[in-house]
């Protein structure tokens, strides 16, 4: 559509038209109303997006999110959502060295016998083996109580804890996950510094943190990596990111919803009965009115807008580096057992030991970059070629994402230029240490000589998506509980201003790729329609 269409008030305004802001349009437009999305890039689905990095090259990479966890069924089939979301045959793999021989430790999705042998192989028994089933087996007990929920009102944390009272293995899985620090849950449940590493991983993709860290947001990082459809399996989106955000876009314009992109939002009128919105596109002023106005970015930009103060909690700071890669052909692994075709078609872990992960904290806590980086790696190609052309696919073509922890965006604000070439270089290296040859060797090279690799820090993803210190949660991942007493009751999407309702990852229960938000502002504004009436 053109600016010149859109009339002068709908019954709801979104800004932001990311996959949340799709979720919502879509069950508002279904419910009859008016809804407005307007996006600031030429683009629609925000961070979930595939797009041709490299023009030279028919390759769609999925350029920030990558893998889908916390998407609910129930979203899926409300909408009608023709997405096919693939198993990873391989959930893992972790190099190392024991006695001078290079091996690795693989986990599959399909095969418990061949996770049971690789685990064997590193400690020596099954000791560890079933040690680590009992440890995954908390966030199993967890997610049965908790993933429906998450869709429905927050309930006190009483309430949620009661629901844990069931049996001895739920009220250990609510201690162990909530109660106590994630460190020590994994410190007495395993004892390798591999096994530990691994599991612990999930609590710091994305944030800064570390084991006992007394904010718990390990614990809720944690969580939100383990429960999503109550099975926390991170699966590949057939056709990319892309092919979400197209089929959510999809979905939003069949059940009404009007998109305008390229869109300069000046300034927000949140006071009186009348939400409305100044903003500007292609050099021309306009303004909308709303009834509602979901707000599909951070409360930052909120705050901005408002002429709030924002107040960031410590544990607000984004800690990620992104690096994008087409390769022409896959590198070949040191640990001879290990073919990279099975290496890359799970998350490869690099430098993701326990006591290493702690090292590298500390040193990113003093205002450096870790000796060593943890990573890990992940080929989207391995288990969907279709984001490539044929032509790419018949020369052996695949895609690559490094994701690194411990690149806090302090690291980067002052000389963002040079630390991002310095962190590249490290995270890199990282991965070379398990390769007989170097990963550059293997990247395609564009008609300018330029090899096909984009890196991106914190710095750049809050320059390029408004996530507040490029934080990919747009803040710290909270509870699934209402942690005070007026949240109880809510969706967790509320906001001091009346009808003006969060509808993306900064919304109590926000982040990653879910569409959670988007439902809950929803529901809301249904909820606030009925009571009006």
């Amino acid at each position: 559509m053109s600016a010149s269409t859109i009339k002068s008030k709908y019954d709801v305004v979104i800004l932001g038209a990311g996959h949340n802001g799709l979720v919502a349009a879509s069950y508002l437009g279904r419910a009859g109303l008016s809804v407005l999305l307007l996006e600031r890039n030429d683009y629609i689905g925000g961070a979930t997006t595939s797009q041709r990095l490299f023009p030279d090259y028919d390759a769609r990479l999925s350029r920030y999110a990558y893998l889908v966890s916390l998407f609910p069924q129930k979203i899926i089939r409300d909408l009608g959502l023709n997405l096919e979301l693939r198993t990873r045959a391989i959930a893992s793999c972790t190099p190392y060295v024991s006695h001078g021989q290079h091996g690795a430790l693989m986990l599959s999705n399909l095969e418990e016998d061949v996770s049971r042998k690789s685990i064997v192989e590193l400690t020596g028994s099954d000791a560890e083996f079933e040690a680590m089933k009992k440890f995954y087996k908390l966030p199993r007990v967890f997610a049965e109580q908790v993933w429906d929920s998450m869709l429905e009102p927050l309930v006190s944390r009483e309430e949620m804890r009661r629901r844990f009272n069931a049996d001895a293995i739920s009220r250990q899985a609510w201690r162990s996950l909530v109660d106590e620090p994630l460190g020590s849950v994994v410190e007495r449940y395993l004892r390798n510094d591999l096994l530990r590493g691994l599991a612990f991983t999930d609590a710091k993709i994305g944030v800064f943190t570390y084991p006992h860290d007394p904010s718990f947001v390990q614990n809720r990082c944690f969580l939100y990596h383990l429960i999503g459809n109550k099975t926390g399996e991170w699966k590949v989106p057939v056709g990319g990111m892309g092919a979400v955000s197209s089929e959510l876009e999809r979905a939003a314009r069949n059940a009404g919803a009007e998109l305008l992109t390229n869109v300069d939002v000046r300034a927000l009128n949140v006071t009186g009965k009348t939400r409305s919105v100044e903003f500007r596109v292609d050099g021309k002023g306009d303004a909308v009115g709303a009834r509602f106005l979901l707000v599909n970015f951070g409360r930052n930009v909120l705050a901005k807008f408002t002429g709030r103060f924002f107040r960031p909690d410590r544990t607000d700071e984004g800690s990620v580096f992104k690096i994008n890669m087409l390769l022409r052909r896959l590198p070949r692994l040191k640990a001879k057992k290990c073919p990279a075709t099975e290496a890359f078609c799970g998350t490869f872990h690099s430098d993701e030991g326990y006591n290493q992960m702690n090292a590298s904290y500390d040193r990113a806590s003093g205002g450096q970059l870790p000796e060593k980086t943890p990573c890990e790696v992940y080929c989207h190609t391995l288990t969907d070629n279709s984001v490539l052309s044929p032509e790419l696919r018949e020369q052996g073509f695949h895609t690559m994402t490094l994701f690194g922890l411990d690149a806090p965006w302090s690291l980067f604000v002052k000389d963002n230029g040079a630390m991002r070439r310095e962190a590249e270089k490290k995270f890199l290296a990282s991965i070379n240490q398990w390769l007989e040859e170097p990963i550059k060797s293997c990247l395609a090279v564009a008609h300018d000589g330029r090899p096909c690799i984009e890196s991106k820090s914190p710095v750049d993803i809050e320059d390029a998506l408004g996530m507040y210190r490029g934080n990919i949660f747009q803040n710290a991942p909270t509870w699934p509980f209402a942690e005070r007493r007026e949240q109880v009751g809510t969706w967790g999407v509320e906001t001091e201003y009346e009808n003006v309702f969060l509808c993306g990852s900064s919304a109590l229960r926000g982040g990653a790729v879910s569409g959670i938000p988007g439902h809950n502002a929803a529901m809301k504004v249904l909820q606030e329609l009925k009571v009006g009436r």
